[in-house]
């Protein structure tokens, strides 16, 4: 298993925009694209004085998978339409290899 994990972050002020888009066109649009191999996601998000910072977890079960999400360069962030408005600055993608998962 491939976790893909990205940063982003928003003005505090964009950040419920940004989370609703998550919610309800990004994530619902990549499970559209019936990647073979891709998994699901997660979000994790962090408010601190003046940002908000938001982390996605997608999970792949190949990088064969990764690239044909991300493309050739699987670092490279994919940015849907309407979102690089609200982002205040971001981190390229990077990939783990899932290593131990349990449930509890």
């Amino acid at each position: 298993m491939i976790g893909r994990i990205w940063h982003g972050w928003t003005k505090r002020a964009d950040a419920k925009t940004y989370e609703k888009m998550l919610r309800d066109e990004i994530f619902p649009s990549i499970a559209a694209r019936n990647i073979k191999g891709y998994c699901g996601a997660e979000l994790f998000i962090r408010e601190d004085e003046n940002e908000t910072e938001f982390v996605t977890l997608l999970r792949f079960d190949s990088m064969g998978a990764v690239k044909e999400f991300a493309g050739a360069d699987e670092t490279k962030p994919v940015i849907f339409p309407g979102v690089k408005r609200l982002l205040t600055r971001m981190k390229p993608a990077r990939h783990y290899r899932t290593a131990i998962a349990r449930k509890l």
